[in-house]
This record gives structure tokens, C-alpha cells and sequence, in this order.
């Protein structure tokens, strides 16, 4: 048996970034207190959700990875606790500004970048203002635990997403949000579509799947969203083994037998029995023209 302990967190957000930075230690430790090895922050913890509204000056929190604050301090605590953290970012990279996650072994040392790459616009979530769709591709990492894939929020309604990543040879799949109500119709609740959606990338792909999301009331002149939690583990069936309320700040943890996993994922015979030769409209935006180089 190969066991893997991992753990989502949620927490409300707020602009003061140490506080914030402070708040996420609080929650790494406890889970690693409760034998966490891989543990997940929410998307952009360092302070309140700030593409509400498009303004300029929120343009000024990108960072280079070596100016970031909450990468020098998990770096050491990653290193003393020896547990992985995936860690959200504000990444500013030449002229460019990307939704990131950088990645910490459990020695402290930094395996690299995956830059998010499908960059929602809507009201209340104005991504696209803020960020430079990624560069990088899906990425898989061989962590000292388990080799495992990260999306990010948005990336989390596209099954090409998990399923790349399982084919690049993910064990665990990992998605750092920020998600809840819609500032425009109060009667949108996106809640449970949000997590079946990634229940059934698990279960698609026979790999257990980690969200972690946001609490609280986050205000921007005339917007407000409610940010739901409901931060989740689902085991490689797509059933929830953990998940959090909406408002309450919380540690789920979780041990899965990754070799239990890996034989389930087999038997199933789902990558066996996958046909790439007649899944060409994938390659296409209307599900019939192929693109063209230069017209991509």
C-alpha cells in the first residue's frame, strides 16, 4: 500500500496580505498536525478577490516568484513541515500578468509553474482585465508524495483539463478556487453544479480530485459576491469523502491508498478503451472546421 494524505482548506478572504498569509499557515499546520502531506490554499489567498471590477491600480498586485510574499514564506514552511503546497499567485513575468500556482516540494524546493489557461470575463469575475491566458499547457508534477495536477478555478468546467492531466500521468487532481454568487442575478447559485462538475472529472478519469474555495462577503462598490466554501475531496469514483459547509473556515483531510486507486483506474479499462482516432472535433471550435495555422 502507498498512502497519500491530503487535505483542502477554506478561509475568508481580506486585503491585508500578511494577515491573510498568517491565517493559511494556521490552516497548513493544522492539517499537517493531522498527517497532511499535500495540502491546498484557495485561489488567490493573499488578499480579497480583486477582479470584481477593473481597475488599474489592482494591476500593481502582480509579482515576480521572487518578490512574492507568500512564496518566501511557505517555501519554509513547506520545507519544515515537509509537506507540498501548491501556492496561488499573482504572477508578473516581463510584461505579462498570469493566475498562477507554483508548486513546493516538501524539501522546499520549487518544481515549477502552471499558468491558468481558460480566463473567465463575466460580471463580478473580470479575469480577463487582469490576467494573460496561460503559456505553460497543463502540467503534472513528481512530488515526494504523488505525482499530481493542478487547475485553477475556471479550468475546472473544462474536462479537457483533468483529462490532460491524467494522461500526463496525474495521480491526484488539485483546483484552487474562487467561487459564489454572480453580482449581476442574485439567482444564480452555481454550488452544486460547480462541484459535480469536478465529481465527474474524477470519476471520468478514475483519480481522486481536491478543491479548495473561499468564504465570506466580499464587497467592490456596487458588486458583492458570497463565496460558498463547500471546499470538497472526492475519492476516484467522484463520490465526496469531505467536504465543508458554506461559511465556516475549515481543514478536510483525507488518506487514499494511491495503489488501491491505481488498480481501480486500471480495471476500468477507460484508457483502454479511449478512440483518439474519431475524437478530431476536439481540435476544432465549431465541431467541424479544423484549424489552420494562423488561425488558431
Amino acid at each position: 500500500m502507498r498512502k497519500v494524505t491530503v487535505a483542502a482548506t477554506q478561509m475568508i478572504g481580506g486585503w491585508n496580505v500578511e494577515e491573510n498569509i498568517a491565517r493559511g499557515e494556521r490552516l497548513v499546520r493544522d492539517a499537517a498536525a493531522q498527517g497532511a502531506q499535500i495540502i491546498l490554499l484557495q485561489e488567490l489567498f493573499e488578499r480579497n478577490y480583486f477582479c470584481q471590477k477593473q481597475k488599474y491600480d489592482y494591476l500593481s498586485f502582480a509579482t515576480t516568484v521572487e518578490q512574492n510574499q507568500a512564496i518566501a514564506h511557505f517555501t519554509k514552511i513547506a520545507k519544515e513541515l515537509k509537506v507540498v503546497l501548491p501556492i496561488s499567485f499573482y504572477e508578473k513575468a516581463g510584461n505579462c500578468l498570469y493566475n498562477s500556482v507554483l508548486v513546493i516540494d516538501a524539501d522546499g524546493s520549487h518544481l515549477g509553474i502552471y499558468r491558468k489557461s481558460h480566463i473567465p470575463d463575466g460580471p463580478g469575475y473580470s479575469e480577463k482585465f487582469y490576467f494573460t491566458p496561460g503559456d505553460t499547457g497543463f502540467k503534472v508534477w513528481d512530488t515526494a508524495y504523488a505525482k499530481i495536477g493542478i487547475g485553477i478555478c475556471w479550468d475546472q468546467w473544462f474536462p479537457e483539463t483533468a483529462r490532460c492531466m491524467a494522461l500526463m500521468g496525474a495521480e491526484l487532481l488539485f483546483y484552487p478556487t474562487a467561487i459564489g454568487s454572480e453580482p449581476h442575478d442574485g439567482n444564480v447559485n452555481s454550488r452544486e453544479h460547480w462541484q459535480r462538475t469536478q465529481q465527474g472529472h474524477a470519476a471520468a478519469n478514475l483519480i481522486p480530485l481536491i478543491a479548495s474555495n473561499r468564504i465570506g462577503v466580499e464587497t467592490e462598490e456596487d458588486y458583492s459576491i458570497t463565496f460558498y466554501g463547500s471546499s470538497f475531496i472526492a475519492n476516484e469514483f467522484g463520490a465526496k469523502v469531505q467536504e465543508a459547509d458554506e461559511v465556516s473556515e475549515a481543514v478536510l483531510v483525507h488518506t487514499f491508498d494511491m495503489d488501491e486507486v491505481a488498480a481501480h483506474r486500471r480495471n476500468w479499462g477507460v484508457y483502454r478503451d479511449r478512440r483518439i482516432d474519431i475524437y478530431g472535433a476536439l481540435q476544432t471550435k465549431d465541431g467541424r472546421t479544423v484549424p489552420t495555422e494562423g488561425n488558431n
